[in-house]
């Protein structure tokens, strides 16, 4: 007979990894954010889960997906942990550049004129 999940090993509860907060603490964090962790920050006193989270982004910029990937944890819970610490200054997040919009081709051929009248 299989245990119940909660007493399955190795599962741990979303609200354990993020210390019972449900929500993040902001609303701007999506999959494709990238965090940068602030050097200068002391990482004493983290969970194991936020520290986990510095470790990863020490080294370099990764987004919230692929924290949440190696961390093995659903986004939703990723984004709590990792709010809490940008909330505290360990993280910078950044929105990735948006998608480029489309110009208008009558605009560009106008400047195009231009520039080739002059």
């Amino acid at each position: 007979m299989t245990p119940p999940a909660h007493r399955r090993r190795g599962m741990v509860r979303s609200y354990t990894v993020t210390g019972g907060r449900a929500t993040p603490s902001r609303t701007s964090l999506d999959e494709a954010t990238l965090l940068i962790a602030d050097h200068k920050m002391p990482l004493t006193g983290l969970s194991p889960h936020a520290h986990r989270v510095m470790d990863l982004c020490l080294p370099g910029v990764l987004s919230v997906a692929e924290v949440g990937h190696h961390l093995q944890l659903p986004g939703a819970v990723t984004k709590v942990i990792v709010s809490g610490l940008v909330d505290s200054g360990h993280l910078v997040a950044r929105s990735p550049v948006p998608a480029a919009q489309q110009h208008d081709m009558a605009l560009l051929e106008r400047i195009l004129d231009a520039l080739h009248a002059l």
